[in-house]
């Protein structure tokens, strides 16, 4: 009689009574709310946290590039220390206001770079890069190739990976 297995184990079950059914659709329907309220409170979530994010992104722009309208206003001064420097080169000044200037146009530059502004290398002969010059004459019958630099008219800055001023030059053409 040990094969014997219980009469109830393989009876089928009896369904719950009717109220104990009700009482499950209920449960099941607060089941699908919460879960629906927790779906809803996971995007919410979601959603702060990418704008949180980006707000925090946009600060630190922001914050990298605050200067740039100074630095841009900069510029010409900067421009004047550096034809004051080339004259001064082109007439053999070695003076002390030859030197003097030369310094205060060094001092300039390296204050400049402290502050991310660099001078875009640019050099006749090295190709054409809209993204960093603006051409503003065509030379032809150059020794250059065409599409190069054949002279910077103005010298172009970044601050850090942007453009603040192009440089200006002339390009050549066939």
């Amino acid at each position: 009689m040990a094969d014997e297995t219980p009469a109830d184990a393989t009876a089928e079950p009896t369904p719950p009574p009717a109220a104990d059914a009700a009482e499950l659709v209920a449960v099941r329907a607060r089941l699908e709310a919460t879960e629906a309220e927790l779906s809803n409170y996971k995007l919410k979530l979601a959603d702060f946290e990418n704008t949180r994010k980006r707000l925090l992104r946009d600060a630190e722009t922001d914050r990298k590039y605050a200067a740039e309208g100074v630095m841009r206003d900069l510029l010409p001064a900067l421009d004047n220390l550096d034809r004051a420097v080339e004259a001064a080169k082109r007439a053999g000044d070695t003076g002390p206001l030859a030197v003097g200037v030369g310094a205060t146009y060094t001092q300039f530059l390296d204050a400049l770079k402290r502050h991310g502004v660099l001078r875009i290398v640019c050099e006749p002969g090295s190709p054409f890069d809209p993204n960093k010059h603006e051409a503003v004459m065509k030379q032809p019958g150059t020794e250059f190739p065409p599409d190069s630099v054949v002279q910077v008219l103005q010298h172009g800055f970044t601050l850090h990976e942007r453009v603040l001023r192009p440089a200006t030059v002339m390009v050549a053409s066939e």
